[in-house]
C-alpha cells in the first residue's frame, strides 16, 4: 500500500499503474471520459478540485482509495 500525502504522490501512483497496464494517456483518458490534458496534469501532481474525475481514473485503473484515521 502506498501512502498518498500530496497531489504529486497520487499522480505517481496513477502514472505507474497506467504504465503497468500498458496504456497511453490518450487511451486511459478515453476510457475514463476525461481529457488528456486533465490526465497529464493529474499525473504531474497539479492540484485540482475535480475529485469526481480523479475517482473515475482510479476506478478505471482498479485502484481503491481508502481514508483512515492516523494514529
Amino acid at each position: 500500500m502506498t501512502q498518498v500525502r500530496s497531489a504529486g504522490d497520487l499522480g505517481d501512483v496513477i502514472r505507474a499503474e497506467r504504465r503497468r497496464q500498458g496504456l497511453t494517456q490518450a487511451e486511459l483518458a478515453g476510457l475514463c471520459g476525461v481529457g488528456v490534458t486533465f490526465l497529464s496534469q493529474l499525473e504531474n501532481g497539479k492540484r485540482t478540485a475535480e475529485v469526481e474525475k480523479v475517482l473515475d481514473v482510479l476506478t478505471m485503473l482498479g485502484i481503491d482509495l481508502f481514508a483512515e484515521r492516523r494514529g
